[in-house]
């Protein structure tokens, strides 16, 4: 049997590969030039429908994407503007840089010291005398105790004289009992001792003519300017002139009552102790490195104590 005869015998044939399957399927094109048919024209048309329904769809996604991309860009810059906003109100709350503090210029002047004064003997017992006697008289003096007369209650006698066996008692409020009144104790009284004149102006000298001599001494025109206290600016004057950090030293500042300017300047200083020259003594001397006059006290306390110094000539 030949091969045509089988195929025919056999049944349809079977398309060799994809491409006459897909041939088979689909219908002939039109040539290009020849007459479309009016199947061919209604498939046009139903695409070209098809294509205008969609592009306003399409024209209005692409009109959509450009404001979905700024979304973030918008959401930066309102971050770039917060960002801004607090970087400026940061800056307005940060305080002014502060200037930097001139130091304070020395107001030191130069005088002469009266040899009577700070140039004297140093008499150490003497000073020690006189000292002593300053602390003492410092005593409130206050203390007391009450005595079996004092003491509340014990008005009764314990117990009869005799036939008990025990010592006699005439009352509770003895020495020996609990409760009782206290023998030989403090009583209310001033410690000051007697101190001549003389002696506490001798020693103040003393101790004087001691811190003159290592040029513990000064003699200032003023701490502050103006007419305001200001205790930055009295410290910073002090310690122009003492040459030592303010609190380092125990400065002793002689200043007249009437000058409030320099007390209210001074009063609270750490390191500093307000005196009128007045009221100078020999301790407070002592227990302060520097001593510093203010012009007007110095010159009252040299007058005060230049006349107690004339008069003690005279009456030897």
């Amino acid at each position: 049997m030949s091969p045509a005869s089988k195929g025919e015998n056999s049944g349809p044939r079977e398309p060799e590969s994809a491409a006459e399957a897909a041939a088979e399927v689909t219908p002939d094109a039109p040539e290009s030039g020849a007459e479309p048919t009016a199947d061919t024209a209604t498939a046009d048309a139903a695409t070209a429908d098809t294509e205008a329904a969609e592009k306003p769809v399409a024209e209005k996604v692409a009109a959509e994407k450009p404001a979905a991309a700024d979304k973030p860009a918008a959401e930066a810059a309102a971050g770039d503007a917060k960002d801004t906003g607090r970087k400026a109100k940061g800056s307005a709350k940060a305080p002014a840089a502060k200037k930097a503090k001139v130091p304070a210029a020395s107001t030191e002047v130069e005088v002469d010291l009266p040899s009577d004064i700070f140039d004297a003997k140093v008499n150490v017992p003497l000073i020690h005398q006189v000292v002593v006697a300053q602390q003492a008289a410092a005593r409130q003096g206050t203390h007391a105790t009450k005595t079996r007369g004092q003491v509340r209650g014990g008005g009764r006698k314990p117990y009869r004289q005799k036939g008990t066996g025990r010592a006699r008692q005439g009352s509770i409020r003895a020495p020996q009992f609990a409760g009782g009144g206290v023998v030989h104790g403090p009583v209310s009284r001033s410690h000051a001792p007697k101190t001549p004149k003389k002696m506490k102006t001798a020693a103040l000298r003393g101790a004087l003519s001691d811190r003159a001599r290592h040029g513990l001494v000064q003699v200032v025109s003023g701490f502050v300017d103006g007419e305001a206290p200001k205790t930055a600016d009295a410290v910073s004057v002090l310690a122009a002139v003492t040459g030592a950090v303010a609190g380092a030293v125990a400065v002793l500042v002689v200043a007249d009552r009437a000058d409030q300017l320099t007390w209210k300047s001074l009063r609270n200083a750490r390191g500093v102790h307000l005196i009128d020259p007045g009221q100078l003594n020999t301790y407070d001397v002592l227990v302060s490195d520097r001593v510093v006059f203010t012009s007007a006290a110095y010159e009252s306390f040299v007058a005060r104590v230049g006349a107690a110094g004339s008069q003690e000539e005279q009456e030897r």
